[in-house]
């Protein structure tokens, strides 16, 4: 059976939404499309004391591209992730944002987290307005993004009153609203049943393909990563021990041959 993200909506008796409950998606009239940003790294180190995370780590992610990253707990993912986004410094070797003449550039970079970190005492639409401030369309922008996530109906409810999956297409949208160039994503789905990841592996990749961001997502699932991504590193001590280009047409289906084929690669390159 082929499960597909396009899911229509269900209800409980009592009225309240039942994942997966995305509906068929439809052309929109959103933010214009980025063209992302170019991420370059060179030797770049990251250590706690007298522990190296990152070891002279060197990597270049084009601009647009979705990149996943395998590997072990503690083998650096998310502290990659964190440098990348100024949540903390690198120890060694240097970063760059390259924009689309090759210079270096200052980039629109967020990231969304495991867990959806809501205000619970703010609405949907005020959650994705943090940040944003008194500036000119923020109404606007905030639609478009709710409306990018399928969660336009649910502007005005509280967190509480929303679903685990509804809660993070509310962070994803969080994000969104900003129009980045760069989304790092660090296990977005890690806390989601099944049923509702696989229907937010279908949003993320629909958001990604409309938008135009580059893409750094962390997911210790293989197939995901082959599912979703372009191009899959496996990190291991803190290096990249296998780069692997994902050249299967979109969209993909989990549990195919083909995603089950290079999700053994990435699982022999993990566990060796």
């Amino acid at each position: 059976m082929v499960l597909s993200p396009e899911r229509l909506r269900t209800h409980t008796a009592a009225g309240r939404d039942i994942e997966p409950e995305l509906r068929t998606p439809s052309p929109r009239q959103g933010p214009p499309r980025s063209e992302g940003i170019g991420i370059s790294l060179r030797g770049l180190d990251k250590d706690f004391g007298s522990v190296s995370v990152l070891k002279s780590l060197d990597l270049d992610i084009e601009p647009g591209q979705f990149l996943a990253i395998v590997g072990k707990s503690g083998c650096g993912k998310s502290t990659l992730l964190r440098l990348l986004v100024d949540l903390d410094a690198p120890s060694g070797g240097r970063i760059e944002f390259v924009g689309g003449d090759g210079q270096e550039t200052t980039a629109n970079k967020r990231i969304v987290f495991q867990e959806p970190r809501l205000l619970p005492w703010a609405s949907i639409g005020d959650n994705v307005a943090v940040g944003l401030g008194p500036r000119a369309g923020k109404d606007r922008r905030v639609s478009e993004a709710l409306d990018a996530v399928q969660l336009s109906e649910k502007r005005d409810e509280w967190p509480a009153r929303l679903s685990g999956g509804q809660r993070q297409r509310a962070a994803l949208a969080r994000a969104l609203v900003s129009q980045p160039d760069f989304l790092a994503m660090d296990e977005p789905l890690g806390a989601l049943d099944a049923l509702t990841r696989i229907t937010m592996q279908g949003l993320v990749e629909q958001v990604w393909l409309e938008q135009g961001f580059t893409a750094l997502f962390v997911t210790h699932d293989v197939s995901e990563a082959v599912v979703l991504a372009d191009r899959v590193i496996v990190l291991s001590e803190g290096k990249v021990t296998l780069d692997l280009n994902i050249d299967l047409p979109r969209p993909r289906t989990r549990g195919s041959i083909e995603v089950a084929a290079l999700g053994r690669q990435l699982l022999e390159a993990i566990f060796r």
